[in-house]
């Protein structure tokens, strides 16, 4: 277990030194930064972790990232690639990190974006009340806050954390928006195999509405042989409407036009007027040929 006190203007040296003995450690300024490893399970290290929290604090790991991502803060969009821009952890918005703050890694922002994942949870009085993601490169200013920092990962032990977290309503007087929902993103964004399963599984099986119709949204973005046919599945047996809907939606974010020809057919062919109205709108958005050829097609006299 490690200790250290990252604040602005400290010595590059010393910062560089402080974050290679983190093992992958974020980016971090105004933190007291503590490391333990979680080589005995996430299940353990975890728990132990937020029930340590008497007061605010933050607990953190990297997994890799199912692409390369660019999961940061910026005042405007002129600060992108301009420097490091960084995100403050207690409260929305972007500071603009140099890099004598943060170390060796106080660059541009990659292009390509990153291929490791870093998940900060919020705790307080032994609870959990917030879940952000970011991607590897971002600096964080934890705001003088502790930071407990967990190497040793597995990125399935991660994704079965973020399941177990996905619709479970503990975000201080706002259900699902500071946890649940955050941890199904979170969850969504592994690389690890067991990310698609899980996804799969809360599509399905989820008794929430709301995390149903979520799944199918992030399970497009991840595209895959598979994912089209869970995704028209839901079109055709969830027993929501809104599920239904979402669904449609989720064709529509396939990639290269893969979910152009099931919209068609979704339109044509569905039972649900609601079903076909939402399967027409998303197919105007499209500018695909497939598309177009329908409205022409629809629209003859």
């Amino acid at each position: 277990m490690k200790s250290v006190l990252l604040a602005p203007g400290m010595a590059a040296a010393c910062v560089a030194a402080a974050l290679a003995a983190t093992a992958e450690a974020p980016r971090l300024v105004n933190a007291r930064l503590e490391t333990r490893s979680a080589a005995t399970g996430l299940e353990r290290a975890f728990p132990a972790a937020v029930a340590a929290a008497r007061g605010p604090a933050w607990i953190g790991y990297a997994v890799p990232g199912e692409r390369r991502h660019q999961m940061c803060c910026w005042d405007s969009a002129d600060s992108a690639g301009l420097g490091c821009p960084g995100c403050r952890l207690e409260r929305d918005g972007a500071f603009t990190a140099r890099g004598e703050d943060v170390g060796t890694g106080g660059g541009p922002i990659p292009l390509e974006g990153d291929a490791s994942l870093v998940v900060m949870f919020r705790a307080e009085d032994g609870q959990l009340d917030r879940i952000r993601t970011f991607s590897a490169g971002c600096a964080l200013d934890a705001g003088g806050l502790p930071v407990v920092w967990l190497t040793d990962v597995s990125p399935a032990e991660s994704v079965k954390l973020l399941r177990s977290l996905v619709g479970s309503g503990l975000s201080a007087g706002k259900p699902g928006q500071r946890v649940g929902q955050p941890a199904l993103a979170a969850l969504a964004l592994h690389a690890d195999p067991s990310a698609l399963d899980a996804l799969v599984a809360l599509a399905r099986q989820d008794p929430s509405t709301q995390v149903r119709g979520q799944a199918l949204f992030w399970l497009a973005q991840r595209a895959g042989p598979k994912v089209a046919g869970i995704i028209t599945r839901a079109i055709e047996e969830d027993p929501e409407t809104e599920v239904k809907k979402r669904a449609v939606f989720a064709l529509s974010q396939l990639p290269y036009g893969e979910g152009v020809p099931l919209l068609v057919d979704t339109a044509r062919r569905n039972r649900n007027p609601a079903v076909r109205r939402q399967a027409v709108f998303w197919l105007g958005q499209s500018n695909y040929p497939r598309a177009l050829a329908f409205f022409e097609e629809v629209l003859k006299p």
